[in-house]
């Protein structure tokens, strides 16, 4: 079991299971528009830390990201392998440029 294996399953326990105390368990609570504020609040932070050049905080505001997006995951019923099975399609194709339109201005 690798390490998103693993935290889809904490994450699940914590749905199943909740612990006074656990983050996890918080967020569930809150619902969906907190955990999707969350998401985009990491997001901002991951661009800014990019932006600045720090990998260590890139790497840890990275691992924020996937957390909470595998917590919004859970609460909306899709699981890692669905994620990765779209992963495994995308990566079959090949030639899947997107082709651009371009507009002739002066006619």
């Amino acid at each position: 079991m690798n390490s998103f294996e693993q935290m889809e399953a904490v994450i699940r326990q914590r749905r199943s299971e909740p612990q006074q105390g656990s983050y996890t368990c918080y967020l569930f609570e809150k619902g969906l528009d907190k955990i999707l504020k969350k998401v985009g609040e990491e997001c901002a932070e991951t661009i800014i830390a990019a932006k600045n050049g720090d990998k260590e905080e890139l790497v840890g505001e990275i691992n924020d990201v996937l957390y909470h997006m595998m917590v919004m995951m859970d609460e909306c019923g899709i699981s890692l392998a669905d994620v990765c099975k779209e992963m495994d399609q995308r990566s079959a194709k090949i030639g899947n440029l997107k082709q651009f339109h371009i507009s002739d201005h002066n006619t």
